[in-house]
């Protein structure tokens, strides 16, 4: 799965997110889902080049709430030396991280919401419904909430409006009374099979436990809230005229960018319209042919980030 900059993780849309984002010799940057630094490295390529790359240093922040894609990445960001800082922590605290870390203002800040491949093909994280896993789906194995609660212990009521709700997927109903009558379930394996039975969709390019595999994850790590509370820390955290990045992969997600930007006094649109992969992208990593790219950028300083760093 690694590929020949020497990452597990093909990150995607690589020179439409540079551009996007601005970047320039000397320039500073946060990853909010550093993943397998894919986007980071190149960044950090692109802030460090010029005609005096000697003495203009780039620098980038990559948080990530995920211990494993940490302990991973380090290594590999290691010889970029004090350029590159990296924090175990959610999105959802990102002005705190920049503060203590010392990147506000900003130049530029990307989030990339999208699973790694790493997470997808893990054994016994229960991401995937191909794989005979635990139904976990954290994000941090110290966070309390768990798939499996919700698959086992959660209300016929609740478990559906969950599908529904993050997963938009209409027979969610269906779909949560035959999990209930099937209680116990614990294994990613047995409930994609159950979910795609009772959903009696023909199996075609997605499969039928797609949808319900996105809902789980999502409750699980309240992706929606952290999204909102990130976003929302950017605008302070971002300088004037600094750009806010994001690559989005379902339209709940979109959605709520969306109407970020729109309803933000300190953003501006970019972009009139969504940034997709390119034909040759989707053909060589076709886990980005559901990507979309939007692109805000900062108006004027908040108080509490004007003059700090």
């Amino acid at each position: 799965m690694t590929h020949a900059t020497g990452t597990y993780h093909w990150p995607v849309m690589v020179s439409e997110v540079l551009e996007s984002l601005g970047v320039h010799p000397g320039g500073t940057y946060i990853d909010c889902t550093l993943g397998d630094g894919g986007h980071a490295v190149a960044i950090l390529e692109a802030a460090n080049a010029g005609p005096d790359k000697q003495g203009v240093h780039g620098r980038m922040l990559g948080l990530d709430a995920d211990p494993e894609a940490v302990v991973a990445t380090a290594p590999r960001l290691a010889e970029y030396g004090e350029s590159m800082t990296i924090v175990k922590t959610n999105f959802s605290n990102l002005e705190q991280a920049a503060t203590d870390s010392g990147f506000v203002p900003a130049d530029g800040v990307l989030f990339d919401l999208g699973l790694s491949s790493r997470q997808l093909d893990a054994e016994d994280r229960g991401f995937s419904f191909r794989r005979a896993a635990s139904l976990d789906m954290r994000f941090d194995a110290e966070s309390d909430l768990t798939a499996d609660e919700i698959v086992n212990e959660w209300s016929e009521v609740d478990l559906a409006n969950v599908i529904f709700e993050f997963g938009e997927e209409r027979r969610s109903r269906r779909i949560a009374k035959a999990i209930v009558l099937a209680r116990p379930v614990h294994d990613a394996l047995g409930l994609a099979d159950i979910v795609a039975r009772s959903a009696g969709y023909p199996r075609g390019r997605t499969h039928p436990a797609t949808r319900t595999f996105q809902a789980l994850r999502m409750a699980v790590n309240h992706e929606i809230e952290s999204l909102s509370a990130g976003l929302e820390q950017a605008t302070r955290v971002l300088d004037e005229g600094g750009r806010l990045v994001t690559i989005s992969y379902h339209s709940i997600e979109d959605r709520v960018i969306k109407r970020f930007v729109v309803a933000s006094d300190s953003l501006r649109k970019v972009t009139k319209k969504v940034i997709k992969p390119s034909k040759a992208e989707v053909e060589r990593n076709p886990r980005s042919r559901s990507a979309k790219v939007r692109v805000a950028e900062r108006l004027t300083p908040t108080p509490d980030s004007a003059g700090s760093n």
